[in-house]
């Protein structure tokens, strides 16, 4: 009995070896007993995201901070203590725990006015992003910058890990006329980068206004080909519908489509982003056609479900579990669009297109960051008649992003 005590703990021990015990910029900031900040007015934008190994607040990490002196916080979407709802503006308020300012970057003004930042000498970022462009964080932080350089403040950017790893590029650069606060710069829309590298490679290639002055609170024990899984980090969900780091998968896999709302990818189910479905579909028809695919890394499950809430509610809808099966062979975002080629196959009176509208066509053109993806694609509804637009772009920002590139 005592050897096979000795046995599990081992492998237990063992097991735990395999995961790193990676440092976020927070924690190595703390280490540096806030060198970067000391003497300064602090100025916050973050999440319920920004937190330590211990899941504190960088809110209240900063505020408790001897020597610094956080004077003002700054709310993305979904606010700083995670009380507002995907998508909706809100106003200016106090934060009830420390007392301090919170200004609304997700209301009428999504960049900070001179006004905002005038007790303010640095301007902090920590939040955790999933790697895709579409989700606003990123564009907050490019926003920032840019109010930063105009207003003469610094940048302190504390780095996290990219969920999709550093090395996955994926879709097309975003179009001068497409730029958007989902579509904010002209990068693919899985970019491959950490927040530090990417506000780097934005501030370098003047993708924002003007140059800030910049510095990057780099992690420590991070690697391009870790999984969230294998840093050790907890996750805390990154918007209601990232309830967890397996989740960040399938945001891009779906997410473009579900711009059209007109076919469920889940949202409202117990599985956001993993699903496609509709109450005119058949599951083991969908299913058997996109397994016939054979797409790298991916295979696909019937399902029929019941949303909650969102597209479908309390409608009985039929379609596909998506499952990743080899993260780094699957193409993610093209997923969405293989759906739409066989749904159309197999349901030819359905134009999801047409159903979905003008107005939510146009968010789709906006998310995909060009008009050309929706032109082409639905000419024939086939992938083959985009594909060499989405992977256009995809060699040339490797090439040009590994320049910022701050881990291997």
């Amino acid at each position: 009995m005592r050897y096979l005590l000795f046995i599990t703990f081992s492998l237990a021990l063992f097991s735990q070896s395999l995961t790193a015990q990676v440092k976020t910029g927070i924690e190595v900031l703390k280490e540096s007993g806030f060198a970067a900040l000391k003497g300064k007015r602090v100025g916050l934008l973050t999440n319920p995201t920004g937190v330590d190994k211990n899941l504190k607040s960088t809110v209240d990490i900063l505020f408790e901070a001897e020597g610094v002196s956080l004077t003002a916080l700054f709310a993305p979407e979904h606010g700083v203590r995670g009380n507002e709802y995907a998508g909706a503006k809100f106003a200016n308020s106090k934060d009830k725990r420390t007392g301090l300012p919170v200004f609304s970057l997700h209301g009428k003004t999504k960049k900070p006015t001179a006004e905002m930042l005038k007790n303010v000498d640095v301007i902090v970022y920590d939040i955790q992003d999933i790697g895709c462009r579409s989700y606003t964080f990123i564009s907050s932080l490019g926003l920032l910058m840019e109010a930063a350089a105009e207003n003469g403040k610094e940048v302190v950017v504390l780095d996290r890990p990219n969920p999709l790893g550093g090395e996955k590029v994926e879709g097309p650069i975003v179009e001068p006329k497409y730029t958007s606060f989902i579509s904010q710069f002209p990068i693919p829309y899985i970019y491959g980068l950490t927040c530090g590298e990417l506000a780097t490679l934005l501030n370098e290639e003047g993708m924002t206004a003007k140059k800030c002055s910049l510095t990057v609170v780099k992690m420590e024990g991070w690697k391009r080909d870790m999984t969230y899984k294998e840093t050790g980090l907890k996750w805390v969900l990154t918007s209601p519908h990232i309830p967890n780091m397996n989740t960040s998968f399938y945001y891009p896999l779906s997410g473009i489509v579900g711009e059209l709302s007109v076919l469920s990818v889940g949202v409202g189910y117990t599985m956001p982003f993993e699903l496609f479905g509709a109450s005119w579909a058949n599951a083991d028809t969908l299913a058997s056609a996109m397994n016939a695919l054979k797409l790298d890394g991916l295979l696909f499950r019937p399902i029929v479900y019941k949303p909650y809430y969102a597209f479908g509610k309390g409608e009985l809808l039929q379609g596909v579990q998506v499952y990743i099966t080899d993260f780094e062979k699957a193409k993610l975002t093209e997923v969405q669009f293989y759906v739409l080629q066989e749904l159309k196959k197999l349901y030819p009176q359905k134009d999801l297109f047409t159903l979905s509208g003008q107005k939510n066509c146009r968010s789709f053109d906006y998310v995909c960051g060009s008009g050309q993806v929706r032109s082409l694609f639905s000419k024939n509804y086939q992938f083959k008649d985009v594909e060499k637009f989405w992977r256009k772009d995809n060699e040339a920002f490797k090439s040009k992003s590994k320049k910022y590139w701050l881990y291997k």
